[in-house]
């Protein structure tokens, strides 16, 4: 089986424009740097949410599940800098 990684990528866009609107009203965002092969997300904290002390409730509570909902071949998300980082 082929993965369409650009098709994936598309679905987690849309899934992020419908958190964006919360994390920017707190002056922050993130951004997707990688889907890797395995299907591991990997993304960074954008503005206030790269230090925010509640990024890792956020990203359990919000991101995941919503992109989880969204494209539910992803098998994990990661954040790549900020306090949420594992």
């Amino acid at each position: 089986m082929t993965i369409d990684k650009e098709a994936i990528l598309l679905r987690v866009e849309q899934a992020l424009t419908t958190l964006r609107p919360h994390l920017e009203q707190d002056g922050g965002d993130i951004e997707v740097v990688e889907l890797t092969d395995d299907m591991v997300l990997k993304f960074k904290w954008l503005g206030n949410c790269e230090t925010c002390s509640i990024s890792g409730m956020t990203l359990v509570g919000g991101i995941q599940h919503t992109i989880k909902s969204f494209v539910p071949e992803i098998k994990d998300i990661k954040a790549v800098n900020g306090l949420g980082v594992d």
